[in-house]
């Protein structure tokens, strides 16, 4: 991907969604809402704070994440939708708890 966020905005793809409840009831394409997690895909330096020191962002390119219903703004980038929103837009981080009961 050729684009580079500037300040405090990340780049989010969505991640697909589940086509199943968990009873096995497929859900049909005009019932779905869309996803409100996604990975990080590419993440601006950070903001200046008040003294104009750069403040870097919590999140990083690979990071699974939780954001808003209708947090962002949607964009297609080499035919791809991706969603550009604020780092205080996110709400959240999602940890993989196996790879976190490795390192314990």
């Amino acid at each position: 991907m050729k684009f580079r966020p500037l300040h405090d905005r990340v780049v989010v793809k969505r991640l697909e969604a589940e086509e199943k409840t968990a009873g096995g009831i497929i859900i049909p394409d005009t019932a779905k809402e869309k996803p409100s997690q996604g990975e990080v895909v590419a993440a601006g330096p950070g903001a200046r704070d008040e003294a104009g020191k750069l403040v870097p962002l919590d999140v990083k390119a690979g990071d699974k994440v939780l954001f808003g219903k209708w947090s962002g703004t949607e964009v297609k980038i080499d035919g791809v939708d991706y969603l550009i929103m604020k780092e205080s837009d996110l709400l959240g981080v999602l940890e993989d708890t196996a790879s976190a009961k490795k390192a314990a």
